[in-house]
């Protein structure tokens, strides 16, 4: 016999209940509003249910997988079941609610339950730590994320180049982080482990204009010869989110190569990092330029590489 076991978790949250479940209702926006969340699909999607492919950390790993949601948008509900599940899970479903508790403020409850494989109880145990933290740390996120008034500090930027090879060899080269200390001068240290499922754990240490060097480290989704996506785990101290991508595709002639950043600017750190009299739009030209800077390097590297493979 099998045993479920059921959380429950909330949080007060300083907005309207009804944008608050519009916020939950589109998955493809929880990498920004959810720390343990990298990357989601979109698989299928309707006014009432639709299928999701999610990866996220979990304890000190990663994990994907596919759930369905179905959506009851007149009582702010989201039922959600894991259609496959990742061991140790065996099965795995649970709700939001969203209710409405003053003029412009709500309650947000998150429920979960679930199984182990074989009802083991390391592997309970395993889940239930994996639950309560992401639990905890996507609620905290969601009530901060509606409490912060500073709409500058998030944007996003992106360059394209053309690139006269295929796609192959340009996706070659910007998978394959391990060698980028060797074939980027801004790139010091580059450390990437596979692990499986065309998931990458990169870290890198990279150096910055005034000759500094800084720590990241990200989590990479691959989808071979088409795109790269990451959400860095280990941040710069200007920013607290960092979500990036890179794709490649075909252009009239040759490779359409991009690198994409979204970035959000840690306030209270400009002035610690920029000195006293730096601004948020201080901060968001500083990481910009150096963002460009950097991308731009990997897609002008990435072009001399898949290039020349073709000599």
């Amino acid at each position: 016999m099998t045993t479920n076991h059921t959380t429950r978790h909330d949080v007060e949250v300083d907005a309207p209940a009804d944008q608050v479940y519009a916020a939950l209702a589109h998955a493809a926006d929880w990498p920004c509003l959810f720390a343990p969340t990298v990357h989601v699909e979109v698989l299928e999607k309707s006014k009432s249910m639709e299928r999701l492919r999610i990866w996220a950390t979990a304890n000190d790993s990663v994990k994907s997988w596919t759930s369905r949601r179905d959506f009851d948008l007149a009582q702010r509900r989201i039922d959600f079941r894991q259609e496959r599940s990742a061991a140790p899970v065996a099965a795995m479903g649970g709700s939001w609610q969203v209710e409405s508790t003053a003029v412009g403020t709500c309650r947000v409850r998150l429920d979960h339950h679930f199984r182990a494989v074989d009802d083991d109880p390391a592997a309970t145990q395993w889940i239930a730590t994996a639950v309560e933290r992401n639990s905890t740390s996507e609620l905290a996120s969601l009530a901060a994320f509606f409490a912060a008034d500073d709409e500058e500090s998030q944007f996003t930027i992106e360059d394209t180049i053309h690139i006269d090879a295929d796609r192959d060899s340009v996706y070659e080269f910007l998978a394959a982080g391990a060698e980028w200390s060797r074939r980027l001068p801004h790139v010091v240290v580059s450390e990437c482990r596979e692990l499986g499922g065309g998931v990458q754990a990169l870290r890198m240490d990279t150096r910055t204009r005034d000759g500094s060097t800084h720590s990241t480290e990200s989590v990479r989704v691959c989808f071979p010869n088409e795109r790269i996506v990451y959400k860095q785990t280990v941040l710069p101290a200007l920013m607290s989110l960092h979500l990036g991508w890179w794709t490649v595709s075909d252009g009239p002639s040759g490779v359409r190569a991009t690198a994409g950043h979204t970035v959000r600017i840690a306030a209270p750190k400009v002035t610690d990092v920029l000195g006293s009299a730096a601004t948020v739009a201080d901060a968001r030209a500083f990481v910009t330029e150096a963002l460009r800077g950097n991308s731009g390097a990997t897609l002008r590297a990435a072009r001399q590489f898949a290039e020349g493979s073709r000599i």
